[in-house]
């Protein structure tokens, strides 16, 4: 049975690429800081990682996919000192390059990783600092580590949009600013994810897919595309 690693799981996009690798009799052993998975505890503590990946190895011996799904504090600069940004960054970025670096030498052969990063990575709204650039630094992670592994695993990221985690559905202006005209689904990430971990993406390394129903891709202007800037 493949084992895989998923950090973040118990909530929205890491919870449904959870219950994706179980539907395809994939062992998961995830870590989130909401109890009732594999294992509790932050992914910005150092000890808290190494515990983790010890356990995994220690109970199964190697794995093959990592999904490095855990989310970084949404704080401004107005807000962000220097403490909460650099465990943004931990969370967000650290804790990704630190857990590859554990179980480097446990994938097994035809392995994957996962980073999400989000389409912040590059855009930004007002008072998002911290998110934003553990963001970026997650997608830059992900070309430089599958540049370093290469020929050992494969490493991509996947930049989600406008997600929604708890069911809501939106119409009207929100669905219209959308060129599928939908707002995104945990499992439209979780389908990809499950893509770059098949053989069938055996080719694609170093890349980030970018799944945002097209919304970044929608140049709007006052009074184009039923949008206008009210004042």
């Amino acid at each position: 049975m493949k084992t895989a690693v998923i950090t973040g799981a118990c909530h929205g996009i890491g919870k449904s690429i959870k219950e994706m690798f179980l539907s395809k009799n994939i062992r998961v052993c995830d870590i989130d800081i909401i109890p009732g998975g594999y294992f509790v505890g932050d992914v910005g503590d150092k000890q808290t990682l190494e515990s983790f990946a010890k356990k995994v190895i220690d109970d199964f011996g190697s794995i093959d996919f990592l999904i490095n799904n855990a989310p970084p504090a949404f704080i401004g600069i107005n807000e962000c000192g220097y403490e909460a940004f650099v465990d943004a960054l931990n969370v967000g970025v650290t804790s990704a390059f630190y857990l590859t670096k554990l179980f480097l030498p446990h994938f097994n052969e035809g392995a994957s990783i996962v980073n999400i990063s989000s389409s912040r990575d590059s855009m930004s709204m007002p008072q998002s600092e911290s998110y934003s650039a553990a963001k970026g630094g997650i997608r830059a992670l992900t070309h430089a580590l599958a540049i370093s592994l290469s020929g050992r695993v494969r490493v991509n990221s996947i930049s989600p949009g406008w997600i929604e985690n708890d069911g809501a559905v939106y119409t009207g202006a929100d669905a219209k600013q959308i060129p599928v005209g939908r707002v995104g689904r945990p499992e439209d990430i979780a389908n990809a994810v499950m893509f770059l971990c098949s053989d069938e993406s055996g080719f694609i390394t170093g890349e980030n897919l970018l799944i945002d129903g097209g919304m970044s891709r929608l140049m709007i202007y006052h009074g184009d595309n039923n949008w206008s800037l009210n004042e």
